[in-house]
């Protein structure tokens, strides 16, 4: 019962995004995504914002992202 109600308030605190642009790979050995995602937040700050992230795994455009913050942005890749 305990291990639920700890589950449920880490999703409270995820906001999700969706990858709507792949834009490189990035790390020293490329094992890193960089991807624009759009928010998917109905009101407050992150209404309508897209950001650029690191995305370690396999990443593509439509796949979903659980992010624990939306404050950070990743560097643009040169």
């Amino acid at each position: 019962d305990a291990a639920v109600e700890e589950v449920v308030q880490q999703a409270d605190q995820a906001k999700l995004g969706v990858i709507i642009k792949v834009l490189g790979r990035t790390g020293s050995r490329g094992n890193v995504t960089q991807v624009r995602c759009k928010l998917l937040a109905e009101e407050g700050r992150d209404a309508n914002r897209t950001i650029v992230r690191n995305v370690k795994g396999p990443a593509r455009e439509g796949d979903m992202l659980a992010l624990m913050e939306t404050e950070r942005e990743a560097r643009r890749m040169r």
